[in-house]
């Protein structure tokens, strides 16, 4: 029976599917007279792509997928009431009026009123105009306009001849039935009007030889189809070209392409003109006579000038100097001497921004005066930069539900930016929260969820450079290389021992372009320990299945490593574009362990000053791709696998005493399934590996259900060194910074270990299609530009892990959980931070 709290929301959401029923009619909000534009179809697009000429619909229906807008729109018309809010408006404009009054000439009081007034009225008059939240999420009908449809015909012919189908024919036909207006826009395409000749007319020989030698870089070819775009983007090109050729005055204007189609049937002769800037004048080269960098830029001291440093024949200007010349020489790619670039432009800009020491760079130009008079023609260069402030702090605080818990954090992060006046960066970042775990072992009366306290700090420098023992030149600069040394302290108090890792790295990181990003890891070393476990929970480790892993896990170890990862991401912070996402991870841990470790005495596993040390090899690979649909929906997916194993065997000592010998690796190596980024219907990291099931025992009896069936232990983590899994998410507006999506996952992770002792763990070929897991659901996102909340909810529809019988989880699905049926497939709620990919 449902308790009183599921009650009112069970019958609160039939009442609302009830009061949907009337108003389910598409055409009852219509007026005498109106019709409703149903559906508009495209038919006969073949060779030009349909999505391109559907946004050029000048009406379009309402949207019924993935929301039933109009269906919404008209259940919030239920609830509105305007003589109502107008009367309230009223209401409240007299309240605070009175108020004011009242408040006579105290001013803080009036300006707060004043403020709560306007607040008030606002809100009432966005409800009068644009309807209650429920009709704002949803849409008004759309009523049927046959001049609309009209322009659209127009709009898609034009678009059609842009593309260079010159033939082309549009026509709109309209099918009315209860009320309903179906428009289904007709194209012909015929066959489009391809390039036969392509000529060029330039006045200007010089300018000529430029364009000529950059003709390999055309966007235009011999057979390709007539395409007004494709003409743009070469005008485009033709101006960057000879801007970088010292241009400076050029324009796209300039250029103009014209086409005759009387040359031959169906075909183009297209000729590319190049206009000189006036009768008898020629385009000018400009060549760089000085440049001058301003280093603290929107910073004025009256009476006093900026002292000047000359380095490679470039000035350097401040009234205090705090920047090294030597640094940020490197990074100015305009130089006394050179043509004009405008690609060295932009590439100066970048670089001094990659700094991240100057709120903003600028480079302007100004012609040298008398110049035109002597017949040269000469730039002078000055960069200015703001520079941003020494200390920057970020507070972060928050609360992450975990666990049926709520945890409490806090961020503090301080940036020191020129810590030695060579632009490096200091961060130092310190964290602290509680975080809501479940028990492994549960005592009597205890409850089975309780909160960790987590503590950590991290320094990092960085510096703009590749620290190495031999001289770099300016040409890595462009790269963007970077230095960075950093070490990190971790603290975990649970009940049921205390866990620290302190940590180490060296790394270099440099930049392709503005999606690549490499970064390669000489040296990592992690010392992990872990002290005070309380001895029922050194009982709970003997007894689970993968205790080779976990038993090492909670011992000394240290972990020396080298890495390197390729990252190319071309989308942005909030995920609006068209766009690719890949990395690649290759580490390598403990190699040659030999050499500087000793056999333990006892066990006889490789040991450092008495600690344990591991070695493995490990790989990643992670692949994302994001489709853009329309502009504000977009259809993402992700494939994620990684193997990690060891490079050798290490002997342990089991729980019986005996000493044994495996293929292991540190636990934090090891690749797990489930969790908000992963596979979201299962807990995080317990799902597989394989089929393998964790039977739950409590006092080392095995517990079974109501029908006689085991029950799983889900509170046991699952390690893996094989990992397979993928993603596929369908993302939409619902309103405003509301976003929704419907999502997919599937996956797990295997063992590679032939002695693995837990069954069903390993991987095999024959039967690991039938092991991978499947969950689906359906999330919101609230995107408010510098951060975006997530919440899923997700259920699971196949489980491989379950007992037979059990596997196709839909059967067992169940809002809400009921200890008496542990068997039934509840839906997990993930709460986060960001997109899940």
């Amino acid at each position: 029976m449902l308790s009183a709290p599921r009650r009112v929301i069970s019958w609160l959401i039939l009442g609302l599917s009830l009061a949907a029923l009337p108003g389910c009619s598409p055409t009852r909000l219509l007026a005498p007279g109106q019709t409703l534009l149903y559906r508009a179809r495209l038919e006969g697009a073949r060779e030009v792509n349909a999505d391109r000429l559907e946004a050029l619909y000048q009406q379009k229906p309402n949207t019924r997928f993935p929301l039933p807008k109009l269906a919404i729109y008209q259940l919030g018309q239920y609830f509105y009431n305007p003589e109502r809010l107008q009367r309230q408006l009223e209401e409240e404009r007299t309240k605070y009026d009175s108020l004011i009054r009242l408040a006579g000439r105290d001013s803080v009081t009036v300006g707060n009123l004043l403020l709560k007034r306007e607040k008030h009225t606002q809100r009432h008059q966005l409800v009068l105009s644009k309807g209650n939240a429920l009709m704002r999420i949803g849409e008004a009908p759309v009523v049927y306009d046959s001049s609309l449809t009209a322009r659209t015909v127009e709009q898609l012919g034009i678009f059609l001849r842009s593309q260079g189908y010159f033939r082309s024919q549009a026509r709109a036909e309209q099918t009315v039935r209860d009320r309903r207006v179906t428009v289904t826009y007709h194209v012909v395409e015929n066959a489009p009007f391809r390039y036969a000749q392509l000529d060029y007319h330039i006045g200007d020989t010089l300018v000529a030889g430029v364009v000529l030698a950059g003709n390999k870089n055309s966007l235009l070819h011999l057979g390709d189809r007539y395409n007004e775009e494709v003409i743009g983007l070469e005008r485009a090109r033709l101006e960057t070209l000879l801007k970088n050729a010292g241009y400076y005055d050029f324009r796209q204007q300039y250029v103009s392409l014209e086409a005759d189609t009387s040359f031959a049937p169906g075909t183009v002769r297209l000729r590319t003109i190049v206009a000189n800037p006036g009768p008898g004048e020629r385009h000018k080269v400009y060549t760089i006579r000085r440049v001058n960098v301003f280093t603290d830029a929107g910073t004025t001291r009256f009476g006093v000038k900026r002292d000047t440093v000359r380095r490679d024949s470039i000035s350097f200007l401040a009234y205090r100097h705090r920047y090294s010349s030597k640094v940020l020489n490197q990074r100015v790619e305009v130089r006394p001497g050179a043509r004009y670039s405008l690609s060295n432009t932009q590439t100066t800009q970048r670089q001094l921004a990659d700094l991240d020491m100057f709120r903003f760079n600028n480079v302007v130009y100004q012609k040298v005066a008398g110049d035109s008079a002597s017949g040269l023609a000469r730039l002078d260069a000055n960069i200015y930069a703001s520079p941003l402030k020494k200390f920057q702090e970020t507070t972060e605080l928050g609360a992450t539900y975990s666990a049926e818990q709520l945890g409490p954090f806090a961020n503090v992060r301080v940036k020191t930016r020129n810590l030695f006046g060579g632009a490096e960066i200091l961060e130092v970042s310190v964290r602290a929260g509680l975080e809501g775990q479940y028990r492994q072992t549960v005592a009597p009366g205890q409850d089975d969820t309780f909160l960790t306290t987590q503590l950590g700090g991290n320094v990092s420098l960085i510096l703009p450079q590749f620290l190495v023992p031999w001289r770099t030149n300016r040409f890595l600069t462009r790269y963007n290389p970077k230095t960075r040394i950093s070490t990190s302290y971790t603290y975990v108090r649970r009940p049921d021992y205390t866990r620290t890792n302190l940590e180490g790295s060296y790394d270099y990181i440099w930049q392709r372009n503005a999606y690549q990003q490499y970064v390669v890891t000489p040296l990592n070393v992690s010392l992990i320990n872990t002290k005070d476990i309380v001895a029922s929970f050194q009982q709970y480790l003997d007894t689970l299945a993968n205790n080779g892993a976990l038993l090492r896990s909670f011992s000394r170890q240290l972990v020396p490593s080298s890495s390197a990862t390729s990252l190319y991401n071309s989308n942005d912070f909030n995920q609006t574009r068209n766009a690719r996402y890949f990395r690649v991870t290759t580490e390598i841990g403990g190699l040659g362990r030999s050499l500087y470790t000793r056999p333990d005495p006892e066990v006889g596993d490789p040991r450092l000053a008495g600690i344990a040390v591991l070695d493995y090899a490990r790989f990643n690979a992670d692949y994302r791709r994001y489709y853009k649909l329309t502009p504000f929906t977009y259809l993402a997916w992700r494939l994620n696998g990684g193997i990690a194993h060891a490079l050798s065997r290490t002997s342990y000592k089991g729980k019986d005493g005996q000493t044994s010998s495996s293929f292991a690796i540190p636990y934090d190596k090891y690749f797990f399934a489930g969790g908000g980024s992963s596979l979201r219907a299962w807990r995080p990291r317990r799902l597989g590996p394989g089929s393998y099931h964790a039977d739950l025992r409590e006092k080392g009896v095995l517990q079974y259900d109501s029908r006689g069936k085991l029950i799983q232990d889900e509170n046991v983590e699952q390690p893996g060194e094989l990992l397979l899994e993928g993603s596929v998410e369908y993302r939409f507006p619902i309103y405003d910074y509301i976003h929704g999506a419907f999502f997919t996952d599937f996956g797990n992770v295997w063992s590679l270990r032939t002695d693995d002792p837990r069954k069903g763990a390993n991987f095999a070929v024959n039967r690991f299609y039938r092991e991978i897991a499947v969950g689906s659901g359906l999330g919101l996102r609230f995107d408010f530009t510098f951060l975006i909340i997530r919440l899923d909810v997700a259920a699971k529809v196949y489980d491989p892990t379950a007992l037979p019988g059990d596997r196709w989880a839909l059967g067992r699905f169940a809002l809400w959980r009921n200890d008496a049926k542990p068997w039934l497939n509840t839906p997990t709620v993930n709460v986060g931070i960001g997109y899940p990919f």
